[in-house]
């Protein structure tokens, strides 16, 4: 089969790495080459940064006033509305990811670019009181200049739209840097951004890998803010990357989300809701609840009901509607599930369901990287399934005998980027809200997301904010006018009254 060619989009133009370099991206349903895409080296980059920052300094952007950008985000919005099919096709063949979860985020992802489009002209400074006669003072704020976007491969459009959405209302240009491993909707959205009417310039792509692309991006020195979304390694890197340019940066990096069962909670729901927060998209979800505390008084109960429930699961061809469960989204994601998996077992961790890769059938392809969903119950909160993310279909579930060893336990982690409660008791949600070290709570729910809903974590789960109101500040910077209104001129600075 011939595969799909993707280019870099550079200043408005299609155009192929200097050196001609290309790397293929494989189907996680059958490992099989599918698209091919420009591998951008450091001559590259510097291209893309330089045609933003071009496009940053003219008229036509720079003078675009601030409701005819947010005019700009609601076309591109529509267009994406109206490809919705076509991309959630591409990311599905990408990454493995079931059609029917591509559908629905991408079909839901104009929403981020509707939002901020209502935000760029509501960027309002303010008046200062100020304690000086004849002094009238205002801020304003104003863009950053050229932004690096570093998308990862679980979810590239959902992870471009909460950085590319609110960096154009501000204002600034972007230069993206999708996954190796998933680069193909956010290659296609250029389209998109083209059609919209967005000027040359202003929205770049450079396909490649993170040693050399990502690096020579985020180190370049016209790259005024960084939104990296990834693991701890690569954030580390990001962080050693812009002390070369003194970027500010926003990571969204991994967690170990606990999704706490108390003995009142509806089960049902708590199952459904522990099913999506650690089997959808297979586990690769930064949100994962991959943690399951459990009440002692319905710990029985509860891991019955998961276990018929996670029996039903339909693992299945991603493009298949009816599959419940599709692929992980490379090999070498599948063998870090097995080697954690085994870990676990070897530190005393008990086997409930799964466990192992999924053996070929009518359903599935034999090279596919499919992996059983996987259930441990463990009795040691500092085992390395309890703490060290997964990022896969594992959940490791354990007792917990009142509130406080709850919260005990749920904070002792190195991360906090999510939690689930699950209880019919309003105090308690109140109380377990305020004391768990998590940047997102979900009550008697889980994954659920909005433009309006600020996502971001505590601890090793990074820092900075995407979506809600206030992201959008965090792509500018703050300025403050001073204007002298007397008739009378400056006073002589050296003659003391």
């Amino acid at each position: 089969m011939a595969l799909s060619q993707y280019q870099l989009f550079i200043n408005g133009q299609w155009v192929d790495a200097k050196d001609g370099g290309r790397f293929d991206s494989l189907n996680p349903a059958n490992a099989q080459p599918w698209a091919s895409f420009s591998h951008a080296q450091e001559a590259d980059v510097d291209a893309a940064v330089q045609a933003a920052q071009n496009a940053f300094e003219d008229s036509s952007w720079r003078n675009l006033h601030a409701t005819a950008r947010g005019k700009l985000l609601r076309k591109l919005g529509d267009l994406i509305a109206a490809n919705k099919e076509h991309l959630a096709q591409l990311e599905t063949n990408d990454n493995g990811k079931l059609i029917r979860e591509t559908m629905g985020q991408i079909g839901y992802m104009p929403e981020f670019f509707y939002y901020y489009a209502g935000q760029a002209d509501k960027l309002e400074g303010q008046t200062l009181p100020l304690d000086k006669a004849d002094m009238f003072a205002y801020t304003t704020h104003e863009p950053l200049g050229v932004v690096a976007a570093i998308i990862p491969w679980n979810s590239p459009m959902y992870l471009t739209a909460v950085k590319l959405a609110p960096a154009l209302a501000a204002g600034n240009t972007v230069v993206l840097k999708p996954s190796e491993h998933a680069s193909a909707t956010i290659v296609e959205l250029m389209h998109l951004v083209k059609e919209a009417g967005f000027p040359d310039g202003v929205v770049n792509v450079v396909t490649g890998f993170g040693a050399d692309t990502g690096a020579a991006l985020t180190k370049h020195p016209l790259v005024r803010r960084i939104a990296f979304t990834g693991g701890g390694a690569g954030a580390k890197a990001v962080v050693k990357n812009s002390a070369q340019n003194l970027a500010q940066i926003s990571l969204e990096l991994g967690g170990k989300s606990p999704n706490i069962i108390f003995a009142d909670a509806n089960i049902s729901s708590a199952v459904n809701g522990v099913v999506a927060g650690i089997f959808a998209a297979s586990g690769q979800s930064c949100v994962a609840g991959s943690r399951l505390l459990v009440q002692d008084s319905v710990y029985d109960e509860f891991l019955t009901a998961l276990k018929s429930r996670v029996e039903r699961i339909i693992i299945g061809e991603p493009m298949n509607a009816k599959s419940e469960m599709g692929p992980m989204a490379t090999q070498a994601q599948l063998a870090l599930v097995e080697r954690m998996v085994a870990q676990a077992l070897e530190q005393g961790a008990t086997l409930v369901h799964g466990g192992k890769r999924v053996s070929p059938s009518n359903n599935i392809h034999s090279n596919g990287w499919y992996y059983h969903p996987t259930i441990l119950a463990v009795d040691n909160n500092q085992c390395s399934i309890m703490q060290d993310e997964v990022f896969g279909p594992v959940a490791s579930i354990m007792r917990f005998t009142d509130e406080a060893h709850a919260l005990a336990l749920a904070n002792d982690s190195q991360f906090g980027l999510a939690t689930g409660i699950w209880t019919r008791d309003n105090g308690r949600v109140h109380r377990m809200s305020k004391a768990v070290q998590a940047g997102i709570i979900w009550v008697n729910t889980y994954r659920a997301v909005s433009p309006m809903g600020a996502i971001g974590g505590f601890k090793a789960s990074g820092y900075g904010r995407e979506s809600g109101i206030d992201a959008v500040k965090d792509y500018t910077q703050l300025k403050t006018v001073w204007i002298n209104t007397s008739s009378e001129p400056m006073a002589d600075p050296f003659v003391m009254r």
